[in-house]
């Protein structure tokens, strides 16, 4: 399985940004996708997750009401819609696929990653 994460970049604070994560290859719409996030110096973080069935698991306390995760199974494709962007979201951020049907917090629990893509955000 690979995946290609895009849609990351330079924006204000207060603007939005779109990711995509594409995955190719052996793919199965079976298992939870979900978004991850790294900021330097920090622990990689779980920011949003979907199951195989399009449940959403509780998004991280510091996304909450402002990003928003989908799937399109067809395209086998998830996307994170980030809005009211802050500084302190400005990390790397991974897409990954869950060994299970579900999104676990803990990212040992997934087993393809994407190659991140940098979202910067200026105050």
């Amino acid at each position: 399985v690979q995946l290609q994460a895009s849609g990351g970049g330079l924006v204000q604070a207060g603007g939005s940004l779109r990711l995509a994560c594409a995955a190719s290859g052996r793919t199965s719409s079976n298992n939870g996708m979900a978004w991850f996030r790294q900021a330097p110096g920090k622990e990689r973080e779980f920011v949003a997750g979907i199951s195989w069935n399009g449940a959403k698991a509780p998004d991280a306390d510091s996304v909450k009401g402002r990003f928003v995760i989908s799937r399109d199974r067809a395209k086998a494709t998830v996307y994170l819609q980030m809005s009211s962007l802050k500084p302190e979201d400005t990390a790397v951020y991974y897409c990954a696929v869950s060994r299970t049907p579900y999104t676990p917090t803990d990212y040992s629990l997934y087993n393809y990653w994407g190659q991140g893509t940098q979202v910067t955000v200026s105050s």
